[in-house]
């Protein structure tokens, strides 16, 4: 009996051991912002204290760094988001010369190791005479992000039924009309998946923004900078709002989905 609910259950055990696998540094994250250590480093169980929640920004210019991070992310996901719906479109839907070569070109980004890109990327700016800082980061990391939008737009569109469009156009939509009550809201989904994974990536990114960040310091290279120097328990703070934030965001996305999905259902 034991051996037969194993094997009925081994799939279901494996995904949990992996979630949990998956999740355990977060919790280890989230337990050591409540802790009060009696030196530099947050890194043994000292006591239980609220110090470092009731001041997050305690910490000289860690929250400026956040701040600058937070809106090179918000920038970058925009232009990647814009940028990359477009490339997918057209690769999709047109016809021409080097579209072969272009759909290659897409996933090098995605296959190639960052520090090759970050190298080559410092090579550009300082060729070209820029001043690093806050926009060879933004140009940066729309750059890399710019792959993983492409991706995820041109799976959705490649999916999508081009007979709704053909129904839409039978019922007198014009082209812009059939793109924004149609298309877009078809693509929807691949669309936003782009967007939060362009800015989880361009925020959380360390390797290429600090090949081409000059005198900037955003929120990843002031964590590498504290933990030379000992880590503050706010670090950790940021780090368990950031994770209850995206779960939040998660789990509002699927309650929306199943919501649609519901109301589609009924007569």
């Amino acid at each position: 009996m034991p051996l037969r609910w194993l094997r009925r259950n081994l799939i279901t055990i494996a995904g949990l051991i992996t979630l949990a696998y998956l999740i355990l540094p977060n919790i280890v994250v989230m337990v050591f912002s409540f802790n009060k250590p009696n030196g530099r480093f947050n890194y043994a169980w000292q006591r239980g204290s609220l110090d470092a929640w009731k001041d997050p920004c305690g910490v000289a210019d860690m929250c400026d760094s956040l701040s600058l991070s937070l809106q090179i992310a918000a920038w970058a996901t925009v232009g990647a988001t814009v940028l990359g719906t477009m490339i997918a479109f057209a690769l999709v839907r047109f016809r021409f010369r080097a579209r072969g070569a272009i759909n290659s070109l897409i996933f090098l980004p995605m296959a190639m190791p960052e520090v090759v890109m970050a190298a080559s990327l410092l090579t550009l700016f300082l060729n070209m005479g820029a001043q690093l800082g806050f926009w060879t980061i933004l140009i940066a990391h729309i750059m890399f992000c710019l792959s993983f939008v492409v991706t995820a737009v041109k799976a959705r569109v490649m999916s999508m039924d081009p007979r709704l469009e053909e129904a839409a156009r039978d019922l007198y939509a014009g082209p812009v009309q059939t793109f924004v009550r149609v298309t877009l809201p078809i693509a929807a989904p691949g669309i936003a998946a782009g967007a939060l994974l362009s800015f989880a990536l361009s925020f959380d990114d360390f390797i290429i923004t600090n090949f081409n960040a000059g005198s900037t310091v955003t929120f990843p290279m002031f964590v590498w900078g504290s933990a030379q120097r000992g880590t503050p328990v706010q670090i950790n703070v940021i780090g368990t709002a950031m994770f209850i934030i995206a779960v939040l965001v998660v789990l509002a996305a699927q309650l929306l989905s199943n919501s649609r999905q519901k109301n589609s259902a009924k007569p």
